[in-house]
């Protein structure tokens, strides 16, 4: 996916991925679920402290707050040079102890200019360190080496498919969740942009069939190593969750419908972010031929390729682009450029989910987005003054990743303000470009298959910029994973949201353990029906709606 979500949200001054006051080496205090006295030692670190097996060899963590912390451990070798656009290779064997207190590399991505936004940097707080090919590196939290048998959660990072790792904001932090749950936590990095997800197969031949597809492939690859080492971490292989929000929503939905993941996981949770189908190869192709031409090599000449050093790399692929949406006037947006492609082979052509007895059709699924994904008044009061008619003359124009709606808008609105009448104009502008339409139908197709599916919509909103932050995107990932003290620039912090982020991170382990999200904190929750569109309103007052916009979110 082309279009950068971290530029896009600076741009309009909205609440995008990532926050915390500082940079700590240790994340900060973790002060939801406390493990120790404070007056005692915290940290431990040592000779015979925290050292787990792994198929390739011993890894030595550390101790933090009463759980193990394993950072920067590979999954896979080093994706450079004859590894580029090639699948996951696997990473050479150690002999001694490798030490696993540091994260591993960032996947290649253009970091110029990422701290550039002053408020966007205060509120969203990259976590960024190196950046390199060899960045096939994953991160564990566990309560304990052992051999009982934890709910394992993976998480999958945002940033569409061209950004982001698996920690650039505090909220995704494991250890609370991993204490209060009792579950082994695990994030990773993949390759992304065009280093991931460059389709050459037409102009490469044989060699280059799958490199549409390696990103995807290196969290299959993720996977599998969960699947055959996370027992010596305190975790089930049996009983993997895989949880990914914005991009990383749609990574979750892309590993439901690919063969070689099956089984490597048994539930599913897409945050603000899905996907039904991959890009069409006929488009990745072309953007292929694109590649090469901007490169000025014939395809015999390919490989070289491999050899550009990889900014240069991304930077001429970005070019290529650019150039094709030029010369064909196709611009995708958010659904074009370089993303996972249905090649027929490691991604199905078609929708997802069609069939009822097919892939994952036992894999039970939650799916949620935020009311105000776009919000965008944070820093720009002037918007609140905003009038039904200047806020339906944006909406003709821009109404999110999709475009304006043009003639549609006025009545798009009517509808709006008829199903949430309290809501300002500023507000029904930000629920119309936030719109559930990619949840809904992700939520109607899993539907079709036996595995239950359960929806939330998340509405809190924080009391920060003059509650002008909205319930925005990124902001329920702390509540999820218990991190709403941590995450104190999205929240606020306090009993407040901690008392929701409790709920909820608690309903999110009884689906990790169960399949069924009920028994958790929050009211009973029903399964998902086409017909009724049952929904959990997420807020300090949680309750079921049926589908509440379906009148209003029809019509765009």
């Amino acid at each position: 996916m082309k279009t950068n979500r971290r530029s896009f949200f600076k741009t309009l001054g909205a609440g995008a991925a990532g926050a915390s006051l500082a940079s700590l080496p240790f994340s900060g205090m973790a002060t939801e679920q406390p493990s120790v006295n404070d007056d005692d030692q915290q940290l431990f670190i040592g000779d015979d402290i925290a050292i787990a097996e792994t198929e390739y060899g011993k890894v030595r963590g550390f101790i933090l707050r009463g759980i193990h912390q394993f950072r920067g451990i590979p999954y896979g070798a080093d994706t450079g040079g004859k590894n580029r656009f090639m699948p996951p290779q696997k990473p050479e064997p150690w002999k001694e102890i490798l030490p696993a207190v540091w994260w591993g590399n960032t996947a290649p991505q253009i970091m110029d200019g990422r701290y550039a936004n002053a408020y966007a940097s205060f509120v969203d707080h990259w976590n960024y360190d190196d950046v390199s090919e060899d960045c096939l590196k994953l991160n564990i939290w566990t309560p304990a080496i052992d051999k009982k048998k934890r709910p394992v959660l993976v998480w999958l990072h945002g940033g569409g498919y061209t950004n982001g790792n698996g920690i650039e904001q505090d909220g995704y932090d494991g250890e609370n969740f991993s204490r209060k749950g009792d579950t082994v936590f695990v994030s990773i990095n993949h390759r992304l942009g065009p280093i991931g997800f460059s389709d050459l197969s037409g102009v490469g031949g044989e060699k280059y069939a799958d490199s549409g597809n390696v990103g995807a492939l290196d969290m299959v690859a993720a996977l599998k190593w969960v699947q055959n080492n996370i027992a010596n971490f305190g975790g089930d292989p049996r009983n993997v969750t895989i949880m990914g929000q914005s991009g990383g929503g749609a990574k979750v939905c892309i590993l439901t419908a690919m063969p070689d993941a099956k089984g490597t996981f048994h539930k599913a949770v897409p945050l603000s972010g899905s996907t039904t189908e991959a890009m069409d190869q006929n488009y990745s192709r072309k953007l292929g031929e694109y590649v090469l031409k901007e490169a000025n090599l014939t395809s015999s000449e390919i490989d070289k390729l491999q050899e550009m050093p990889w900014k240069e790399y991304i930077l001429l692929a970005n070019k290529a682009l650019k150039k094709m949406r030029e010369d064909t006037g196709e611009n995708r947006g958010f659904r074009g450029g370089f993303a996972p492609v249905a090649d027929g082979k490691n991604i199905p052509k078609g929708k997802f989910y069609t069939e009822p007895n097919g892939l994952s059709s036992d894999v039970p699924m939650l799916i949620s987005s935020t009311f105000h994904e776009w919000a965008m008044s944070r820093t720009n009061p002037e918007l609140e003054k905003m009038t039904a008619d200047k806020a339906i003359e944006m909406l003709k124009k821009w109404a999110g990743f999709g475009g304006g709606l043009g003639d549609k808008a006025p009545e798009v609105y009517a509808a709006y303000a008829k199903a949430f009448p309290d809501a300002k104009p500023v507000e029904l502008a930000i629920m119309i470009s936030s719109n559930r339409k990619g949840v809904v139908e992700t939520a109607n197709a899993k539907a079709n298959q036996k595995a239950p599916v359960y929806v939330a919509w998340f509405g809190w909103q924080p009391p920060l910029f003059d509650n002008r932050m909205r319930a925005f995107h990124c902001l329920d990932i702390s509540f999820w994973f218990a991190n709403t003290d941590l995450m104190l620039t999205h929240s606020g912090g306090g009993k407040r949201p901690r008392m929701l982020s409790d709920k909820m991170s608690g309903t999110l382990i009884q689906f990790m353990k169960t399949g069924n999200p009920n028994g958790g904190g929050l009211p009973e929750w029903p399964q998902y029906t086409v017909e009724k569109g049952e929904t959990m309103i997420l807020n300090d007052r949680s309750k079921v709606k049926n589908d509440p916009d379906r009148e209003a979110r029809n019509l765009i």
